[in-house]
This record gives structure tokens, C-alpha cells and sequence, in this order.
């Protein structure tokens, strides 16, 4: 879901050249989710195989990653370990949601009710061990380095840009900000299109750049302030106060510097009552738990990648050879030109 900050967020325009060479560290879920709510059939049924498994984190995870990965851009994925014990709510809340969609999606289809298979059967998303293994060998099949984060993906994808890991988060949400992300990269999908959550429309995007000293120095804010003012939104641990967007709760964070003073205000002039963990919550945000790690590439396995996608997913095998081949192309001329650069 993520945390809804973005209409105060200074952000540029950037081109995906500019990214050559850039190392880029995505959060593999969030990813994996657009992937499997978005490439579908026009009725909402999820591509397959011949032995009826979802195939659409797969198809996206290679293709997309394969063409940031042929113009110079380096990939991390970070997947998410153990949720922090203060999501259990909110974990919990994803999973009735996902049981609704899915009751609501055979009552649609008893009724012949197309107008409502799509929005349904994204709801009805889910993302098993099966579907993360299965990513995670593709993208190591690639040469792409894989990181299994010790709690929040995001929060690892922000401590790798801290530690010089990374040039970049890539997510479409907010949340690596609070968690200390340098640079956070949105957008980067290659059709420039994206589809509005819980809706049957696309709308024209650009890859956008949003640092985050020039948040904190825009509007005056310290990165505490910036997680207090989250936490007055609603993030994905806690419900936020009704009544405060993001400008509402940009003055207020601002008005008071104290987080205690924040909590008195708030609950005399909204009746607002934050719950028991919120300290801990913003101690999350702050110094999430997260790990040292040297990110490192390998060559693209043609034969490994072949294996899993055509073999194993009745994946096209012509057109998977071609995206490998160009791979392997692009990959030995920069390689040639690290040589000629070398000799001159």
C-alpha cells in the first residue's frame, strides 16, 4: 500500500539513459505484486501455463529486467523476511481482502458478470514461496543479485543506497524515504504506462527522481519529522488520522518538533488515538533492522534461464532465446569497451 506522501514530494523527470551504469535496488514484492495484478487477460484471467500456475510475475520480472538490464541499468532485487510483529494487523487485512476478492470473483463469474472479473481477480492476488523461489532463481539465472532483506524489503533497498551499494531504491511507493533512502526512482516501466489501483484505467507516466535531502531541505524537515508526518497519513503499519493528508499533516509536524506534542495535539483537535506500538513504529522507520551486504553480478545462465521459463513454463522459446542473445550482446560490448577504455 505505502504510505500516501507524495503530493508534497519534490521530483524530476529523469530519462533511463541516465541511468546507465546506475545500480538500482528494487523491492522485489512490491514488483512481483504489480506484475501479477497487471499482466492478465482482458477478463482478469492470470496468464498460465499448461499446467495452470501463474506465470505473469515471471513474464514481467525477465522482460522488463532484461530491457533495463540491456540499456546499462544494474539490478538489485531485496525481498522482504519477517514482517515486523506490529504488521500482523495489517497483514491480516491483506489477507481477508484477498479472501473477499476471491469470494466476490466466483460470485461474478456464477452471474456472468465480466464488467467485474478484473477488479476481482487483482484483488485475489497473492504471492506464495513457490512464485518467490521461482523469482528468485530466474533473477540469479540472469546474474542478477539477490538479497533477502532481515524484515522490510524497502528498508534494506534504502540501507544499500547508505552504504554505497546502490545509486538508487526503485518502488512505486514512498516508503524507503522514510527508511533513509538517498534517491528514490519511480516509474520505470518501459510502456511509460501504469494502471490505476483497483481501476480498469492506464494513465502515461514518466521515470521521476525524487532525492531525499531535497525533500528534507524543501520543506524545512528532518527525516524524523518526515516519519512522524508519515505516521500521521497512515503507513502500512498504522491507520493515519482522518481528516490529515499530507499538507494538513506537513503543518502540523512542523508547527510542533515534538512527537509527544504531535499526540496531545492531534488527539484534542481530531479525537485521534494512535495505538499502543506506535513508538515503535517510528523507532522502525528510523532503524529498521538491516544488513551489510557486498552486491555482486553474475553472467546470464542462457541454458538455466531456458530450463525454468521455456522448459518448465511453456514460455516462448524463440522469444526468450532472442531477449538471452541480446543480453549476452550487450553484455560483451560494454565488456570490450571497458577494454578499449583501458588501452587509451
Amino acid at each position: 500500500m505505502g504510505v500516501a506522501i507524495g503530493d508534497i514530494l519534490p521530483r524530476h523527470n529523469v530519462q533511463l539513459e541516465a541511468l546507465n551504469g546506475k545500480v538500482v535496488a528494487f523491492d522485489a514484492f512490491n514488483v512481483l505484486y504489480q506484475f501479477l495484478t497487471s499482466i492478465r487477460q482482458e477478463d482478469g484471467t492470470p496468464l498460465m501455463d499448461m499446467k495452470g500456475r501463474e506465470t505473469g510475475h515471471l513474464s514481467g520480472l525477465f522482460y522488463r529486467s532484461a530491457k533495463l538490464m540491456e540499456m546499462g541499468i544494474k539490478l538489485v532485487y531485496v525481498f522482504d523476511g519477517a514482517p515486523p510483529p506490529f504488521k500482523k494487523k495489517e497483514v491480516e487485512r491483506r489477507r481477508l481482502e484477498r479472501e473477499r476478492a476471491r469470494l466476490a470473483l466466483e460470485i461474478a463469474k456464477d452471474f456472468e458478470r465480466e464488467e467485474f472479473l478484473k477488479t476481482y481477480s487483482e484483488g485475489a492476488v497473492s504471492l506464495d514461496r513457490e512464485k518467490v523461489e521461482e523469482a528468485q532463481a530466474l533473477l540469479r539465472a540472469m546474474g542478477v543479485p539477490v538479497v533477502v532483506a532481515p524484515s522490510e524489503g524497502e528498508a534494506q533497498a534504502a540501507h544499500l543506497t547508505r552504504i554505497n551499494q546502490a545509486d538508487a531504491v526503485g518502488s512505486q511507493d514512498y516508503d524507503s524515504l522514510l527508511f533513509g533512502a538517498k534517491v528514490l526512482v519511480r516509474n520505470l516501466s518501459l510502456s511509460r504506462k501504469r494502471k490505476l489501483p483497483g481501476r480498469s484505467k492506464w494513465v502515461t507516466v514518466e521515470p521521476e527522481r525524487i532525492e531525499l535531502e531535497e525533500v528534507l531541505s524543501t520543506h524545512g524537515l528532518t527525516r524524523e519529522q518526515l516519519v512522524y508526518l508519515a505516521v500521521l497519513v497512515g503507513t502500512d503499519f498504522n491507520d493515519g488520522v482522518k481528516g490529515v493528508g499530507p499538507k494538513k499533516g506537513l503543518s502540523i509536524v512542523k508547527r510542533f518538533s515534538r512527537w509527544d506534542d504531535i499526540v496531545a495535539f492531534v488527539e484534542r483537535k481530531y479525537g485521534h488515538t494512535f495505538p499502543p506500538h506506535v513508538d515503535e513504529i517510528i523507532e522502525f522507520f528510523l532503524h529498521p533492522p538491516v544488513k551489510d551486504v557486498v552486491v555482486s553480478w553474475g553472467d546470464l545462465d542462457k541454458e538455466a534461464v531456458m530450463r525454468l521459463l521455456v522448459d518448465e513454463h511453456d514460455f516462448n522459446a524463440e522469444r526468450v532465446e532472442k531477449v538471452c542473445d541480446k543480453l549476452l550482446a550487450a553484455d560483451a560490448e560494454r565488456k570490450a569497451q571497458r577494454t578499449l577504455d583501458r588501452w587509451f
